[in-house]
């Protein structure tokens, strides 16, 4: 099965050049990681103070169960495209060697604090931020069922600092984050 690829740019012309280039770079990923149904490429140019980071490639591999995203900046926009590919390929290898690994070691290593106080209390302890305006940005997406360690290792590969799921083991809606001690901590909400 042949991955789709969508390429979209931002004050970048994507000349038959760039498109082959993006797809032969990208494409290679396919043989780490032949499961993959979608590849979404956005390139754009950026007013920056520097120009060695204008071009920005981010790239967001979807399979069945799995998001991979990664981001490279550089003066050149194919010298972005060549550092986001070598990091996909890293991220998969890792992803994969994680995969490979004994469970019961991953849950020792994963270390999640279930918190015990209420996720709104935990929230109001934060500093409040002023808001100018409301919600500027709208994201859905799919859930699946994952335990809490599939989770983490979502969450990693993504980049995030906070990761929903669906938790297989109490069937609810779950927020999965990093705390700033390093470990992880899980919201399950409650209906009052």
């Amino acid at each position: 099965m042949t991955m789709n690829m969508i390429i979209q740019t931002h004050n970048v012309e994507l000349t038959d050049w760039l498109r082959q280039y993006v797809e032969k770079k990208i494409g290679r990923l396919e043989k780490y990681m032949p499961d993959i149904d979608e590849v979404r490429v956005e390139l754009r140019e950026e007013p920056t103070r520097s120009a060695s980071d204008r071009a920005v490639a981010q790239v967001t591999l979807r399979s069945r169960r799995t998001i991979l995203r990664a981001e490279e900046r550089s003066g050149d926009m194919f010298a972005s495209i060549d550092a986001v590919s070598d990091k996909l390929e890293r991220r998969i290898r890792r992803f994969k060697g994680k995969r490979a690994r004994n469970h019961k070691r991953a849950i020792a290593e994963a270390n999640i604090i279930e918190e015990t106080i209420s996720p709104v209390a935990e929230l109001l302890m934060e500093e409040e931020q002023p808001v100018d305006g409301g919600i500027v940005r709208t994201k859905r997406f799919e859930v699946y069922p994952m335990d809490p360690l599939e989770a983490i290792e979502q969450m990693e590969l993504l980049g995030h600092d906070f990761f929903v799921f669906l938790n297989a083991d109490e069937g609810q809606i779950n927020v999965l984050y990093r705390r700033r001690t390093g470990d992880y901590g899980l919201l399950q909400p409650v209906i009052a």
